[in-house]
């Protein structure tokens, strides 16, 4: 398959592409900054279920966002895939299926955080619990979630090294944002194994080590999205593929 075949330029392609990538950026960060971490108290499970309770529509929201996120990643490795198999279709399908279990280890995932809005309900069934066992519980589940992001990017960090390592050798988008891409995951992997292995490093190193990563993908959308690829060296590569 080919951008022939969809009837799509590549640059049209890639600004799709760049169109969806931002979308999950944004996303992402308003799930993040702005639901969890707004209604999150580190380490006061009552505090977070009180601002979970007062803030329900927020918290359903945020799991819509990261539903529809998720979505958005589908059609977008395709466009990756299409985009990327003129320098090695291997590794192209090997990135898409790296990012594919990647999505699907985080909406399943995302399951937990529906935890805290069935336990914080009026249910008859809950009184089996005290207030402070469904508040303890609603906690739990939103450290699993956590942790379930933080395994999910295993695999995204992976698709990341061999994404980058394609998009240096391509020609037809800049080399930096390659090399880029390839730091960034570096950098999920280290924060993932770390959260396994040494929380409190993971603790210390977080946010700070996301900083690289947002940087860098936000650098690949936006130039999908503004500047798409070098169409005739995209071309000059699918050339050389079909001989």
């Amino acid at each position: 398959m080919n951008a022939s075949t969809l009837d799509l330029s590549p640059k049209t392609l890639a600004r799709v592409g760049g169109a969806l990538y931002v979308f999950i950026i944004v996303a992402g960060v308003f799930g993040e900054l702005f639901v969890r971490d707004a209604l999150i108290v580190s380490g006061n499970a009552a505090a977070t279920a009180a601002n979970v309770a007062a803030h329900e529509g927020l918290w359903r929201l945020g799991i819509a966002g990261d539903l529809l996120m998720h979505v958005a990643d589908l059609p977008l490795l395709v466009i990756l895939y299409v985009l990327m198999r003129p320098v090695n279709r291997d590794l192209a399908l090997l990135v898409v299926l790296f990012d594919a279990v990647q999505s699907a280890v985080l909406v399943v995932s995302k399951m937990n955080l529906l935890t805290p809005l069935f336990a914080l309900g009026n249910a008859s069934y809950l009184k089996a619990f005290t207030p402070e066992q469904l508040q303890a519980l609603s906690y739990l589940s939103m450290r699993m979630d956590s942790n379930g992001f933080g395994f999910g990017l295993i695999f995204f960090g992976c698709g990341c090294l061999v994404l980058g390592y394609l998009i240096r050798r391509a020609g037809y988008l800049p080399w930096i944002l390659g090399a880029l891409i390839q730091l960034a995951g570096a950098c999920y992997l280290v924060n993932s194994f770390a959260l396994i292995l040494a929380p409190a490093l993971a603790a210390a190193l977080f946010p700070a080590i996301m900083l690289v990563p947002f940087v860098a993908e936000t650098s690949l959308a936006l130039w999908l999205l503004v500047k798409g690829v070098d169409v005739p060296r995209w071309n000059a590569r699918v050339a050389e593929m079909r001989a």
